[in-house]
């Protein structure tokens, strides 16, 4: 008999468990995130891992200029930095990743052109960059496009950098690949190289870093237009209210407080914040 009532009591209170679940899941999204700031869920960000300045995985975190204009939207989407679950988004598989659904928007020195526009939409721009080059902070040879004849060119495997200045600009230069930026940096570091070419934006973040600050200088060519813009599925009604932050992000400066935090070391000499939907040819 005993053994019937603490068994029944048993039950009532495993029933009293279950209903309490039940009634705390009307409090969690779909992905079992925890109700709070921009209605309960996680906003999910695509960003470089791997470009210092731009965007970086770091022990402490992420930093880097798209992480904080990527944290600004975030935050005026309704999301705090602990809502934001940040995602590698490698060049090469960033218009699937958003395609499938896999980011919410992506961040990531992403230009914005008429091929990737096809597949999916872009708020911004939020920053005009160039090619350029980096050079030696006491080089006095390479003070144009035309001076990297018969230089030691440096770019990253797969990159098409290297070859328009070749292929447009200085048909007799000597073109190196290396497998990273940070490759190319040492070898122009040593004199293995000459120069390093990609987008301005880039190269500063690379210069800005402590063990090569003071070391190299831009070469301020600006050889092309690239209109960094935020990714979205095609036909997201994100695209708007990012446009929103955007503006409210240059209108309050924090946009030219994250532009000197992340690239002002290296005396990057950057554009004006862009007008939104004003794409530079």
């Amino acid at each position: 008999m005993k053994l019937r009532k603490v068994t029944a009591a048993s039950a009532a209170v495993l029933a009293l468990a279950v209903a309490a679940t039940a009634c705390g899941s009307d409090d969690k999204d779909d992905s079992g995130s925890s109700s709070g700031n921009g209605g309960g869920k996680k906003i999910t960000i695509g960003i470089k891992f791997d470009q210092p300045g731009i965007g970086q995985k770091t022990p402490d975190g992420y930093e880097g200029f798209d992480v904080d204009v990527a944290t600004y939207v975030a935050k005026e989407l309704g999301y705090s930095e602990d809502q934001i679950q940040w995602k590698e988004a490698k060049s090469a598989d960033r218009e699937t990743m958003l395609q499938r659904g896999d980011v919410d928007f992506i961040a990531a020195s992403y230009s914005i052109n008429d091929e990737r526009a096809a597949k999916v939409d872009f708020a911004g721009p939020y920053l005009l960059a160039h090619q350029d080059v980096l050079v030696r902070a006491d080089d006095k040879d390479i003070k144009a496009p035309a001076d990297l004849n018969s230089k030691k060119l440096c770019s990253v495997t797969g990159s098409t950098s290297a070859q328009n200045v070749k292929d447009k600009l200085a048909p007799k230069a000597q073109l190196q690949q290396y497998p990273t930026y940070s490759a190319c940096l040492t070898g122009l570091q040593s004199g293995a190289i000459d120069a390093l070419t990609t987008d301005d934006s880039i190269l500063a973040g690379y210069a800005s870093q402590s063990n090569f600050k003071g070391k190299f200088k831009l070469g301020g060519f600006k050889m092309t237009n690239e209109n960094y813009g935020i990714g979205v599925k095609k036909g997201s009604d994100l695209k708007a209210k990012i446009n929103t932050a955007l503006e409210k992000m240059v209108s309050d400066k924090s946009w030219d407080k994250a532009v000197e935090a992340n690239f002002g070391p290296a005396g990057y000499k950057n554009e004006p914040a862009p007008q939104i939907g004003n794409v530079v040819k």
